[in-house]
């Protein structure tokens, strides 16, 4: 029997710290509902705004696959590893934090916001060793079809992570249907709408709404206007 879990935009723990803007989908910082600590692997959903010349200092991570999807202005990262590197709109970059990683993350720009979501899913092997991967896709894969950006597999179009994980993509015009066949058996879906009104699966969602399903084969999405959306395929047991 399907199962669901609806969180719509207006429910998500909300931290303003004036440089960072950030809505929190799942537990995150002070925020804490005991309700909303994952989504299976998917263990942070994180929509930040991070105002001109701001940012995050240098912090440690280990033992996850951490995802920043730039949505709007730049993001320059540093890292342990030796990467200095600008992401902007259209790149994806992850980090497999493993053994441990420090980063630092900010907006080099001084007169515009950064706009990002930052996503942490468990991985599946603990303590490897830690690796960086930027890519920019090409926007037009995604126009009215799904564009697959993160997979488990490194030969697969997208960045790779240590999960049986695949996200994707989509810039869903309005009438349209598209279906998604879950790669994985076990693995749940989590949606959450970029901009925009769909249906999935009968479950109506709006702008900023995240919609997690699991114990089916398929999604149906039926746009209702002009749609942007990120499809999170995950494990529901790691």
């Amino acid at each position: 029997m399907e199962n669901t879990v609806l969180h719509k935009a207006d429910t998500r723990g909300h931290a303003d710290h004036g440089w960072l803007n950030a809505y929190h989908s799942f537990s995150f910082g002070s925020w804490y509902n005991p309700e909303r600590v994952q989504f299976g692997a998917l263990r942070v959903l994180n929509d930040d705004t991070i105002a001109a010349g701001m940012g995050f200092g240098t912090h440690p991570h280990d033992n996850m696959e951490i995802l920043t999807i730039p949505l709007e202005g730049d993001l320059a990262h540093k890292d342990s590893m030796g990467n200095s590197e600008t992401i902007k709109n259209g790149d994806v970059q992850v980090m497999s934090a493993g053994t441990g990683v420090q980063h630092s993350e900010f907006n080099p720009n001084a007169d515009q916001r950064t706009k990002l979501l930052q996503i942490w899913v468990f991985p599946n092997k603990k303590n490897v060793d830690p690796r960086y991967q930027q890519i920019t896709l090409n926007s037009a894969d995604r126009h009215n079809k799904l564009q697959q950006i993160l997979s488990p597999n490194p030969d697969d179009e997208g960045v790779w992570i240590h999960q049986d994980a695949w996200f994707h993509l989509g810039k869903l015009a309005k009438d349209s249907t598209t279906n998604y066949q879950i790669k994985k058996k076990g693995n749940g879906v989590y949606a959450f709408v970029l901009s925009g009104q769909l249906t999935i699966n009968g479950q109506e969602l709006e702008t900023r709404d995240g919609f997690g399903i699991w114990n089916v084969t398929d999604l149906e999405l039926k746009i209702n206007s002009d749609v942007e959306i990120l499809l999170m395929e995950v494990p529901m047991q790691y």
